[in-house]
């Protein structure tokens, strides 16, 4: 693997070559620069893989330099040099994007263990071990420290068997973070299985959870092998379980406790031996003071409780996102683009981002598809952000929307027969005539007069 690239910034000669001689020591190969002016003129030349400047120069300083390195090359990482007395000053500037700072004299160790740390979270260098180590988490890109803060607690869970409980916004990387625990645990090397909750018709998701036997209902031709099953010695990941209605939950709950389950139609139990992890956006403990949500499966499923943050609450991430995924769609429809134009990151930094991650990588890969140009423009990046605001709405609307519809649509085909629409539906009258209630929807509405027919 070729050696990385350093470029070191100061106008203290003394402290280039002492900087220099330890990195060029440890293996690194290192390039000087006296001012911020000629440290951009190298990167544009050398393409350094990080950036060591001191914070306090004439002319273009250390924060001036690191404005113009986020402008230019956004996942460019920057460590900072500063004296005790402009310490605030670093602070500030890891809060603006800075990877670290170090206060002079520093130590020749630390120094090497923040350059080591920079390069690996850019992905420019990794050793054997390093990678090896950071296997588990690679598909999560982040350099926020709350995110950082979060895979240290689900490295620390994912050695232990206890279920995990996480909560954040649709889109935010759930099922991620679910994945890299099971990377990171000793069930790594047995199956990983995912289902969302949400998104499996109720007279379906029993099945595909536990599993049927033959002839258990009209349909099932043959014995089918249930989720719970197939991830046996792995990682279930149940996905929205706020969404799981409660005759369900009942039994979810019996086979966490009892650790076998039934199969639909079946009278054998099946052992089994999973590690659960689930997931929703909702709040479960409104959903519990509703009745929604069963109490003593939430305390089941709650042993450990990981919090994943928006988007908007890691936006130091969207610019090495932003470039992530650029990366990505070049490569996936053969172009060639180049990067972001200095106004488009400040549109995509400052934008809502209520989708998310899912969100951000929708609004890149449309302005890739429509790009004209090596750069993505300002007005590109504001276009798919208009077009993804006007047809893109919160999935509990969306969900209410469909709901809404099914139910006049049924009512149509019924004439107005609650009894024969709920049939449709597969839902007893009681059941029934509370979706009705809750959408205000009147049954006597639909029902055809002596005048229509």
């Amino acid at each position: 693997m070729p050696k990385p690239n350093i470029l070191i910034v100061d106008d203290d000669k003394d402290i280039l070559k002492l900087i220099s001689m330890r990195l060029s020591a440890a293996g690194y190969h290192t390039h000087l620069a006296n001012n911020g002016a000629e440290a951009m003129c190298a990167i544009a030349l050398q393409r350094p893989d990080l950036v060591i400047s001191d914070l306090r120069m004439p002319a273009m300083d250390g924060m001036a330099l690191l404005d113009a390195i986020q402008r230019s090359h956004p996942t460019l990482p920057v460590i900072l040099l500063t004296a005790h007395g402009s310490i605030p000053d670093a602070v500030r500037a890891t809060q603006q994007g800075a990877f670290s700072f170090l206060t002079k004299p520093f130590d020749s160790q630390a120094l090497l263990q923040q350059v080591a740390s920079a390069l690996h979270l850019s992905g420019s260098h990794q050793d054997n071990a390093t990678e090896q180590d950071g296997a588990w988490r690679a598909d999560i890109l982040t350099r926020s420290p709350i995110m950082e803060s979060l895979l240290t607690q689900a490295k620390m869970v994912a050695n232990t068997d206890a279920s995990v409980f996480i909560q954040g916004e649709s889109g935010s990387g759930k099922e991620l973070l679910a994945r890299a625990i099971h990377q990171s645990s000793q069930r790594h090397t047995k199956p990983f299985i995912a289902i969302n909750c949400g998104a499996i018709p109720e007279n379906l998701l029993e099945s595909e959870l536990f599993g049927h036997s033959k002839g258990a209902f009209t349909g099932a031709v043959n014995n089918h092998v249930g989720l719970f099953q197939s991830a046996e010695g792995g990682t279930l990941f149940l996905d929205e379980i706020g969404d799981m209605p409660l005759n369900l939950q009942v039994k979810v709950l019996r086979a966490l406790q009892e650790r076998v389950i039934r199969p639909v139609g079946s009278t054998n139990n099946i052992n089994i031996d999973i590690r659960l992890i689930s997931a929703t956006h909702r709040n479960l403990t409104l959903e519990m003071s509703e009745g929604r949500f069963r109490e003593d499966l939430f305390y089941r499923i709650n042993v450990v409780s990981l919090e994943i943050p928006s988007l908007a609450n890691r936006r130091e991430d969207i610019s090495l996102l932003a470039n992530h995924f650029l990366h990505l769609f070049n490569q996936k429809y053969k172009k060639s683009l180049h990067g972001f134009a200095p106004e488009a990151l400040e549109i995509l930094i400052s934008a809502p981002w209520p989708g998310n991650v899912r969100q951000l990588q929708n609004i890149i890969e449309q302005t890739i598809v429509l790009a004209t140009t090596h750069i993505i423009t300002a007005s590109l990046v504001q276009k798919a952000l208009q077009d993804t605001e006007n047809s893109i709405v919160p999935f509990e609307i969306a969900r209410r929307q469909f709901e809404h519809q099914y139910l006049v649509t049924l009512l149509k085909t019924a004439q107005g027969n609650v009894t024969q629409a709920a049939k449709l539906a597969q839902r007893n009258r009681t059941e029934f005539y509370r979706l009705l209630e809750r959408h205000h929807i009147q049954a006597s509405a639909f029902k055809k007069t002596l005048e229509d027919q």
